[in-house]
């Protein structure tokens, strides 16, 4: 948009001028014999020039945006109307694609040469990097840096996303795994609660601690939900390694240690989740889960619906958050993310006023409206956090507040080319290991031969 306004505006008080050597200011031509000099005319056309900014800036502009889940995500009302009410000439037409299958069904709107959209959310770095190998999203470097955006403010996420040293998208909202406790049940069973620096040996130990396999007010120590990331994500946490890897031998340990909770009944077992579909949400606010591996997500769900009734605060309303657990030597406060990001389309003939929207999004002002509903912005400060921590359900300890500083975030898919065949594969094995279909080892030596395949090795 910033370019279109110089465009404007040189095009209404420059009409004869002409560029003299590299980096010359603009001069304007020479003036008839009866005409006052060049420098005579400057005070006009700096007149001239807020006039015509202030007619391209009240040019009306519609964008289409595509999102999912418009009627259960409070945050995408929240940004159309806090942008339209800083842009007044705005309007900001969203298109709910829904969230099954978004990014196949975004890909199957944005294929051929037109496209309704302008802007578009990213919900994964699978689908991501689809759209880019189809060149339907515009490359960004080019206005961010005639934006001047300091990209370090994202921690080192754009270097995860960058494709061929491009970026395509820049992240909005940023979600980290962090470990849910409830409070109720260890105060119950005397056991301290857990930490923000806890090593996977301190949390199994906690956890069997807190545990009671009673018949009839059984406690489960911990949860896990039935995704692969549930498990596989601890083995990543040292930044040495990563699900591209294509060898994930070093997943063992931790495999070990959750089908060992199992047997220990310490956590729910994976075969019956599976068939009763019962979801991560159900299960902590159930009252009888001492702590949950979970992303922050989940943070806004148990605020509101603990508010709301939906969940009964009796058994669930005195909650409290720490850092996720790391093996020894690795940093605390390391843990695995997922981001959320806006892209421009290629073929929209709107994309300043696109961009635009883009960069606020993931500014600080969209930080701050994201903040105001829960919600975790990509860009974190100290203050913007200080605003989530301060919300009314948010826990009041200082362990809590804490939890919300990591200090090393790693993307949990980063990007890859063929990243959504090793997804496939790692997901298949690891719900083989999990029922029991086949032992650890066969596992991960069938994870490891299939996907040496996929990248050759």
């Amino acid at each position: 948009m910033k370019r279109k306004l110089i465009s404007i505006m040189l095009t209404a008080v420059m009409m004869t001028s002409v560029l003299v050597g590299c980096g010359a200011k603009e001069e304007a031509a020479a003036p008839a014999a009866d005409a006052p000099a060049a420098t005579e005319s400057a005070p006009a056309a700096e007149e001239a020039a807020p006039a015509a900014a202030e007619e391209a800036a009240a040019e009306p502009v519609t964008l289409t945006w595509a999102i999912w889940d418009e009627a259960t995500t409070q945050y995408w009302g929240d940004i159309k109307a806090a942008y339209e009410a800083a842009n007044p000439n705005v309007t900001i037409e969203m298109v709910d694609l829904g969230s099954q299958d978004y990014m196949t069904v975004l890909a199957t709107e944005l294929s051929g040469s037109g496209s309704d959209f302008d802007v578009v959310t990213i919900k994964d770095v699978p689908g991501y990097a689809t759209l880019v190998s189809k060149n339907t999203l515009e490359p960004l470097d080019a206005y961010i840096s005639e934006a001047g955006i300091d990209l370090a403010q994202y921690g080192g996420v754009d270097k995860q996303i960058t494709i061929d040293g491009s970026l395509y998208e820049l992240p909005f909202r940023n979600d980290f795994w962090v470990v849910f406790y409830n409070k109720d049940l260890f105060d119950a069973k005397g056991v301290p609660y857990p930490t923000n620096d806890m090593t996977f040996e301190e949390y199994d130990a906690l956890a069997r601690q807190v545990t009671d396999t009673t018949f009839g007010s059984q406690i489960y120590g911990t949860h896990y939900h039935t995704w692969r990331s549930a498990v596989q994500l601890f083995g990543v946490l040292d930044g040495k390694h990563s699900i591209l890897d294509g060898t994930y031998d070093y997943f063992k340990p931790y495999y070990e240690m959750v089908l060992g909770q199992e047997d220990d009944q310490v956590c729910r077992n994976y075969a019956d989740l599976s068939a009763e579909g019962l979801h991560y949400s159900a299960a902590f606010s159930g009252g009888d889960v001492a702590m949950m591996n979970q992303g922050s997500w989940f943070i806004s769900t148990l605020m509101t619906n603990i508010a709301s009734g939906e969940y009964d605060a009796s058994l669930c309303g005195n909650w409290g958050l720490v850092k996720y657990p790391h093996a020894e030597g690795v940093e605390a406060g390391s843990t695995l993310g997922t981001i959320t990001g806006l892209s421009v389309v290629a073929a929209s003939d709107v994309k300043d006023a696109a961009f635009d929207f883009v960069e606020w999004v993931s500014g600080e002002e969209g930080a701050k409206v994201m903040a105001s509903s829960g919600n975790f912005p990509a860009l974190m400060t100290d203050d913007i956090a200080g605003m989530i921590s301060g919300l009314e359900g948010f826990p009041t300890d200082a362990e809590s507040k804490e939890a919300l500083k990591v200090s090393n975030l790693y993307l949990e898919v980063p990007y890859a080319e063929n990243v959504a065949e090793i997804n496939n594969v790692l997901d298949t094995y690891h719900k083989s290991i999990m029922n029991r279909e086949v032992s650890i080892d066969e596992g991960i030596a069938s994870m490891n031969e299939e996907v040496g395949k996929i990248l050759g090795q």
